[in-house]
């Protein structure tokens, strides 16, 4: 299965690779071109949030293991971490986002690399987190200001934090940070060498195009949906079904519908509440982020517990 998932992974990758580099040529070449916030946000609630709608599968998976019978305990533990990490992002919005960034580097880098690297030690975990930081180094890269309005969106007014990016930026400490991430994955394709392992580079440049030509939320976009979730969406749709991918990919689809559908109603109530207070671009990138920041912790936390209790 580890084999199929593998070779799914690499046509993949570089289909993406190929496809982002011909849609960024066309978007510099015919300028006029533009993607709204309102895409963005359909795009992350019906690809991107779907890649974690079969939790609650996992989530009985790990009450199995703990031999707790009730569901009810998954889903209110659930709602819970994800309510508390909005309310933390209200009441302590510079720390919050901080600690997303960290976790989700490490998420990223896990998530779109694991599959080629049978290695748990702590040395490759950390690799992982630098391979995934490219995903909050490259905006900041190329568009700094514009993902400081970002965080500005995000109720960060925090003078340290700012001044701290501003330290970076002029220190040159984030191209330090992506040529880090760079040799990262050179250490990770050195590992067990194979062939198959090049795909790593095929993401790295792919999200570094990204950042180049597009602003930081549709270049997250695209990477989230396309790249980050297609991937996650994949291993599950062969562990729904070894044998036929096809057959696979439909039993995710149904089985994520109704989460996926729950959360989109939830997003566009807030939508709706926030835009007594805000613009709709202020508002969708509240929803996104923060919605995704509320999502994440609990997700990876289910991750986490899942692949220890199963060794």
């Amino acid at each position: 299965m580890n084999n199929k998932i593998k070779k799914i992974n690499l046509n993949h990758s570089f289909i993406f690779f190929f496809v982002v580099n011909i849609f960024c040529i066309l978007l510099f070449k015919f300028s006029n071109l533009n993607i709204s916030s309102i895409l963005c946000l359909l795009l992350i609630l019906i690809i991107g949030v779907s890649h974690g709608s079969l939790d609650h599968i996992k989530g009985k998976k790990l009450l199995k293991l703990f031999n707790i019978k009730s569901t009810y305990i998954f889903y209110i533990t659930y709602i819970l971490i994800s309510a508390v990490v909005v309310v933390t992002w209200i009441l302590l919005p510079s720390i919050t986002l901080i600690i997303f960034l960290i976790i989700a580097s490490y998420h990223f880098g896990k998530e779109d690399t694991h599959f080629l690297i049978n290695n748990r030690s702590y040395f490759t975990q950390l690799l992982y987190f630098f391979k995934g930081f490219l995903i909050i180094l490259a905006p900041l890269t190329f568009h700094f200001q514009e993902t400081i309005a970002i965080f500005k969106l995000l109720l960060i007014d925090n003078e340290v934090f700012y001044s701290s990016l501003d330290f970076i930026e002029k220190n040159n400490i984030i191209q330090k940070g992506i040529v880090f991430s760079f040799l990262s994955s050179v250490i990770l394709l050195l590992k067990n060498f194979e062939k198959k392992k090049f795909l790593i580079f095929f993401d790295y440049f792919s999200i570094l195009t990204l950042n180049l030509y597009l602003t930081p939320l549709i270049a997250f976009t695209i990477y989230f949906c396309f790249l980050h979730s297609i991937r996650h969406s994949i291993s599950l749709a062969v562990e729904l079904d070894p044998d036929s991918v096809v057959n696979g990919f439909r039993l995710f689809v149904k089985k994520a519908i109704p989460l996926t559908i729950l959360i989109g109603v939830f997003s566009f109530v807030a939508l709706y509440l926030l835009s007594y207070s805000y613009n709709l671009d202020s508002s969708i990138s509240k929803i996104i982020f923060i919605g995704l920041a509320s999502l994440t912790f609990p997700h990876i936390l289910l991750e986490y517990f899942l692949e220890k209790n199963e060794k």
